[in-house]
C-alpha cells in the first residue's frame, strides 16, 4: 500500500448542510437566487442536494413564473427515488413537492406504455397533473411524438446532464437543442461533473451561454461538513483482476467505502454479487443479515476509529 500522495485538511464548518429559514442547504440557496433564470445549469457534487434544489425552483416556477407543466428526466430508474414526495412546507418552505403516482414512470409498465403517458401528460389540460418523472430514454422517445411547440409552459430538467451530447447521433441533444430552439421552455440542467467521456461537447457553444451557472465545487461541500476532518487519496498498483488484491488494500483498521466498478468496465468481472462476496470475504465473516439485506461482519477493529 503506498503512502498518501496527499491530503487535505477540513475546517468542519458545517456550511453545506444547515439549512435556511426556507429549509435549503448552502448551495440550494445558491440555485434559488438564479430561479427566474429560464435556462439554467447547476453544477455541483454528489450528495449536495441537486434533487431538492430542482423541487424550490420548479415550484416557484409553478406558482409564480407562468410554468404549467415540469418534467424530470433521469438518466435510470432508481434515480427517481430522490424526487419521491417530499414535505417542504415542514421545513419553513411554501409548498410541499407531490408527484401523483402514475405520474412517476421510473417505476413500473412498459417502455411504449410509459411514452403513452408521457404524451397524454404533455397534452393533458389538468391543472393539478402538472409534474412527471421519466427516464431520458421515455423523454427522448415521447419526444419524437410531439411537436415542439408542446413544450410551451413547461420546465424540462435533466438530471445528470453530461449525458447530453451535440453529436448528431445523440437524440437527447438533438431533442434539447429543439426544445431549446422552437419552445419557450425553461431548462434545468444538473450535473456533477461538466465534461464527457469522451471528446464530443455536451452543447453547441451558442447553446451554452444562453444558460445561467451555478457551480458549487466540491471542496465547498466537503469543508462545509460538520465532521469530515481530512481527506487523504493514495494509489495501489496490481496486476490481473483487482479482486485479486483485495487482501494488500483492503484496511479493517480504517473506515473504508469500496466501490465496485461498473459492469461495462473493463475492471468489472461482470458479476458483481460475486465481486461483493470477496470483498466481505477478505474482511471477515457474514454473522447477521437484516431485514434490509445490511450484512454484518463484526472485527473490533473497524469500529476503533
Amino acid at each position: 500500500m503506498l503512502d498518501n500522495l496527499f491530503e487535505i485538511k477540513y475546517d468542519t464548518t458545517g456550511t453545506s448542510v444547515k439549512t435556511n429559514n426556507l429549509g435549503m442547504r448552502e448551495m440550494q440557496e445558491r440555485v434559488y437566487q438564479r430561479r427566474n433564470s429560464q435556462y439554467l445549469l447547476v453544477k455541483a457534487p454528489p450528495a449536495s442536494g441537486k434533487s431538492r434544489a430542482l423541487m424550490f425552483v420548479a415550484l416557484d416556477k409553478l406558482h409564480h413564473q407562468g410554468i404549467k407543466k415540469v418534467i424530470i428526466a433521469v438518466p435510470e430508474r432508481s434515480i427517481g427515488k430522490s424526487f419521491r414526495n417530499t414535505k417542504l412546507s415542514e421545513n419553513g418552505y411554501f409548498w410541499d413537492w407531490h408527484v401523483k403516482p402514475e405520474n412517476n414512470l421510473t417505476i413500473n409498465g412498459t417502455d411504449k406504455s410509459k411514452v403513452k403517458q408521457f404524451v397524454d401528460f404533455m397534452r393533458s389540460t389538468d391543472s393539478n397533473d402538472n409534474i412527471l418523472i421519466s427516464t431520458h430514454a421515455t423523454l427522448r422517445f415521447a419526444f419524437e411524438k410531439l411537436d415542439d411547440s408542446v413544450f410551451d409552459e413547461t420546465l424540462v430538467a435533466i438530471d445528470e446532464f453530461h449525458h447530453v451530447s451535440r453529436d448528431d447521433n445523440s437524440v437527447l441533444g438533438n431533442a434539447l437543442r429543439s426544445i431549446l430552439t422552437n419552445s419557450s421552455a425553461h431548462i434545468l440542467a444538473m450535473t456533477g461533473s461538466y465534461f464527457r467521456g469522451d471528446e464530443t461537447p455536451i452543447l453547441e457553444a451558442a447553446d451554452e451561454i444562453k444558460f445561467d451557472k451555478i457551480t458549487y465545487t466540491y471542496y465547498e461541500q466537503l469543508e462545509g461538513y460538520q465532521y469530515l476532518k481530512s481527506f487523504a487519496m493514495g494509489y495501489s498498483f496490481y496486476r490481473g483482476r483487482y479482486t485479486e488484491a483485495l487482501d494488500d488494500v483492503i484496511d479493517t483498521n480504517k473506515k473504508m467505502i469500496i466501490h465496485i466498478p461498473n459492469v461495462n468496465s473493463g475492471e468489472s468481472t461482470k458479476d458483481k454479487y460475486d465481486e461483493v462476496a470477496r470483498v466481505i470475504d477478505t474482511i471477515g465473516n457474514v454473522e447477521e443479515t437484516n431485514e434490509n439485506n445490511i450484512r454484518l461482519v463484526p472485527k473490533p477493529s473497524l469500529f476503533q476509529n
